[in-house]
């Protein structure tokens, strides 16, 4: 048993449930100066992590650039890693003690106004893109822009990743946007790293309306580790249980997960938001220095979840359950 600092019973489950962190931050570029680091996923008892390749405005060869650097890296180093391009490789990861690693995109800029790349990044192990980050794109409105709504380009982009497999994702999406996609979606929708705004009012976070609206369709909503969204710049795993206890008060706990957002080169990204006034706006936190939930706090979640008196199946839900089951009703 690995030596997590909680409670036998709380290891014994934190081990045998599959755990997936559904969205982590690697450095966006092309050197190996963090990469080792996503071992610690692994140590911290996760078995599936989907990982950033690109967000906002970056353009689409960047994301091509990224996925081809992580893809070579992970498939150098098959005796740790697993590439997850189907649920199979999920379990399978999970059963040989590796850590399942897949991608995603924030924002629908990385097409531009190209629906084909779509099928391009699903096939090189995307398994879900934003509509927007933060601010309006082709697709529709972002969080801290003045959204118009899912434009007619992005009911074509909705329906072309269902065809393709692809999870839509709104985290980072304004409410109007997020609304309108959840009602126009045959498949599931995900908040992927997104919190509810009724246990901390933010712009970024969500609205009761949207939490409903996502478990409606049979989506998952991933609760980040990221203080500014959480309250006080608290990334405590007390703060993550209080907006996890609030999610499945409103929405139960089959549509829960976990997308922590942990970056693991914080230095990168203040000085990207510093760059970047126009993305993230004055007032709102981003400049006070983001503490981040790591990954090692993912044993101390489960062990919370327990104390709380969670029922072992919800447990195990909340921990990748559900956003398993996700995965098999829309990859392809």
């Amino acid at each position: 048993m690995p030596a997590w600092p909680i409670s036998a019973a709380a290891a014994k489950l934190h081990q045998d449930a599959l755990v997936w962190d559904n969205h982590g931050c690697l450095p966006i570029r092309c050197d190996e100066t963090f990469l080792p680091e996503i071992a610690r996923y692994r140590s911290a008892g996760v078995d599936m992590v989907s990982v950033n390749v690109g967000f906002g405005d970056m353009a689409w060869q960047r994301h091509i650039e990224m996925l081809a650097h992580f893809r070579q890296w992970l498939a150098a180093r098959p005796e740790d890693y697993v590439l997850a391009l189907s649920v199979g490789d999920i379990e399978r990861a999970k059963r040989e003690g590796k850590l399942a690693v897949a991608f995603d995109i924030e924002g629908a800029g990385a097409i531009q106004d190209q629906l084909s790349l779509i099928q391009l990044y699903y096939d090189l192990g995307v398994r879900w893109m934003l509509i927007a980050y933060n601010q309006n794109n082709l697709a529709g409105g972002g969080c801290h822009d003045d959204d118009p709504g899912l434009s007619d380009f992005g009911k074509q982009m909705v329906e072309e990743m269902a065809r393709a497999g692809m999870v839509v994702c709104c985290s980072h999406t304004g409410d109007r946007t997020t609304l309108d996609v959840m009602a126009y979606s045959s498949v599931p929708v995900i908040l992927s790293h997104s919190n509810p705004r009724a246990n901390w009012d933010h712009p970024r976070n969500v609205p009761d309306k949207i939490l409903d609206a996502c478990a409606k369709g049979g989506g998952v909503v991933g609760i980040n580790g990221i203080g500014i969204f959480l309250g006080e710049n608290d990334c405590s795993t007390a703060a993550i249980l209080r907006a996890v206890d609030y999610a499945v008060e409103r929405i139960g706990a089959d549509h829960v997960g976990l997308g922590l957002d942990y970056a693991f080169d914080q230095e990168e990204v203040a000085q990207y938001v510093r760059a970047n006034r126009y993305i993230f706006p004055p007032g709102s936190g981003y400049d006070s220095g983001l503490n981040m939930a790591p990954p090692e706090q993912m044993p101390e979640i489960t062990e919370g979840l327990l104390k709380r008196g969670y029922a072992e199946r919800d447990i195990r839900a909340i921990l990748g359950g559900n956003f398993l089951r996700v995965a098999k009703q829309v990859w392809r």
